[in-house]
């Protein structure tokens, strides 16, 4: 691995995993909502998911996804239907707030599932992954697929650590938001407002 490279690389995976984006916005809402577990439940399902893109962008099945204009769509619409559904559930539940409840516990698999597919459902990660990566790969030193693989483990546990802070600095700001009664009855009509903005985000996206 050419080290230079390698330090740009995480400098601009940093960058574009604080930007504001579907990832991170999800677990911010999880950790807001609920508490800052369900935020990293979340992240790791987010994460595992990441597993699989970079795999297939390492391996160029990415390259036939972007090549197939069918499987591109379908895999689009599928995940946009599929945030519209958890958009969905969020209305359902706006009247019952996010007030803590030790009697109940989150289901914290069910977070991490959604996580996963959220991710795998979205095929713009995996061309994003296809697009960024060779870029910071010398050619000159070879094994070209093991670079970059390395590179997005990389940016995979990058993503990790800074979710993971995300989601205790949100279950504070929760706490924050707790004392005000008409934020927490509205908190998931917000959640469901937003995922709803990212489910046609995902489905009016071009490759």
């Amino acid at each position: 691995m050419d080290f230079t490279l390698t330090m740009s690389f995480l400098g601009v995976a940093i960058l574009l995993t604080v930007m504001p984006g579907p990832d991170i916005l999800f677990v911010i809402t999880q950790s807001i909502s609920q508490d800052k577990k369900a935020g990293i439940a979340t992240a790791l399902g987010l994460c595992s998911g990441l597993i699989v893109h970079i795999t297939a962008a390492t391996l160029g099945i990415s390259a036939i996804i972007y090549q197939s204009a069918l499987a591109f769509t379908v895999v689009k619409y599928t995940g946009a239907a599929y945030l519209l559904y958890l958009a969905w559930q969020s209305f359902k539940e706006k009247e019952t707030g996010f007030a803590i409840n030790h009697n109940k516990p989150f289901k914290y698999p069910s977070l991490y599932k959604k996580g996963i597919l959220m991710n795998l459902l979205n095929p713009k990660v995996s061309l994003f992954f296809l697009a960024l990566l060779p870029q910071f790969v010398n050619k000159s030193m070879g094994h070209i697929t093991l670079q970059m693989l390395i590179l997005g483990m990389i940016f995979l546990v990058q993503a990790l650590v800074i979710f993971v802070a995300v989601s205790v600095f949100s279950e504070k700001l929760r706490h924050v938001l707790l004392t005000n009664s008409l934020i927490a009855k509205r908190m998931n009509i917000v959640k469901g407002l937003l995922l709803g903005l990212i489910s046609i985000q995902i489905a009016f996206s071009e490759k």
